[in-house]
């Protein structure tokens, strides 16, 4: 059973910067995708960023050049370092694993059968 917990959210003011932390027990093999998801309120779910077991990376347009994926293998841990965040950014922040992702779909969120229980993160202005 793959269980994905989440931590590192909060509020912070616009500019600020937080780190998200999710960490995977259970084996989701070799070939796994890890995706970070959000929703705001009255919104529906969006991919923010994906990286694959091999590291290959993914993002959405929206936080392109702010936000970065990264992985700990060792720890079965990935991050979203989150920059320069603006106010549009506030929402409730999922993590997310399965285990194979297609290219052409790691942002989508039918592509996860794994997710976590989400952090809060509120960007104020």
């Amino acid at each position: 059973q793959v269980q994905l917990v989440e931590s590192g959210g909060g509020s912070v003011q616009a500019g600020g910067s937080l780190r998200l932390s999710c960490t995977a027990s259970g084996y989701i093999g070799s070939r796994r995708c890890m995706g970070w998801f959000r929703q705001a309120p009255g919104k529906e779910r969006e991919g923010v960023a994906a990286i694959t077991f091999g590291g290959s990376t993914y993002y959405a347009d929206s936080v392109k050049g702010r936000f970065t994926i990264s992985q700990d293998n060792a720890k079965n841990t990935f991050y979203l370092q989150m920059n320069s965040l603006k106010p549009e950014d506030t929402a409730m922040y999922y993590c997310a694993a399965d285990t194979f992702c297609l290219r052409a779909s790691v942002l989508r969120q039918e592509e996860y059968n794994y997710w976590g229980q989400g952090t809060q993160v509120t960007v104020s202005s």
